[in-house]
């Protein structure tokens, strides 16, 4: 009697998320911000203002950066449209229970003092670095207090919808290897930081790393959110 020996299926390639050329123009948009970021912050350093301003009037950046954030947002969600997607594939399975509301609020908290931890080591390693730069950023006054809260928000869903939700997934198809995209989403959220400096760029690609590692074993972009919106929070709140 013939054997016959039974192969398993192969597995389909993961499929595009949204149009390459949708893709490449974000690409070339954190690109962009990050080159002119950084070419403004060698001016400024290079040329330092004979009576700098203490703290600039920050409110416009803050309402600019509302307004990117949520720019990300409906541009992301016209390119999974595209594809037959909805926002809701990307964030994950919606919260049905108190359990799992608290899971990720756990969750969020636990990789946020983690991150915190890091930091820590890493400036009494590596001293602060580019931090001092962006004081005069940061928020002083209710008003100012208020739009921060309202920025970092933002910055949790619009961001993570963005890198842990967007890139991580449609890199992934792109290279056929999750493990790849998680570095490739971490590297390009570091790099459109150039702004804030060299140093802070690692920085950055670290904590994408821990938001990213946290996306793909929960399944949900939900604790990442949370934690990226705390996470920036209490640095412009609490200095932590």
């Amino acid at each position: 009697m013939a054997m016959t020996v039974s192969t398993p299926a192969p597995q389909p390639a993961p499929q595009l998320i949204a149009p390459l050329w949708h893709t490449a123009a974000l690409v070339a948009l954190f690109l962009a911000i990050a080159a002119s970021g950084a070419l403004f912050k060698h001016r400024a350093t290079a040329a330092p203002s004979l009576q700098p301003q203490l703290h600039p009037s920050v409110v416009p950046l803050y309402l600019s950066a509302l307004a990117m954030e949520w720019g990300l947002f409906f541009y992301v969600r016209k390119g999974v449209q595209r594809t037959g997607l909805t926002l809701h594939d990307l964030v994950g399975a919606r919260w049905t229970t108190t359990r799992q509301v608290l899971t990720d609020v756990s969750l969020a908290l636990a990789v946020w003092g983690l991150w915190t931890l890091t930091a820590l080591l890493w400036d009494r390693w590596a001293g602060a670095g580019n931090g001092a730069s962006i004081q005069t950023l940061l928020p002083r006054g209710p008003l100012e207090a208020a739009l921060w809260v309202a920025v970092s928000i933002s910055a949790g869903i619009c961001e993570e919808l963005t890198f842990r939700g967007y890139f991580q997934r449609q890199f992934g198809a792109l290279t056929g290897h999750r493990w790849m995209a998680w570095l490739l989403q971490a590297a390009l959220f570091g790099i459109s930081h150039g702004y804030q400096g060299a140093q802070a760029c690692v920085r950055i690609v670290i904590i994408g790393l821990l938001f990213g590692a946290l996306s793909l074993w929960r399944r949900s972009l939900r604790p990442a959110m949370l934690a990226h919106a705390w996470t920036d929070i209490a640095s412009g709140l609490l200095g932590i």
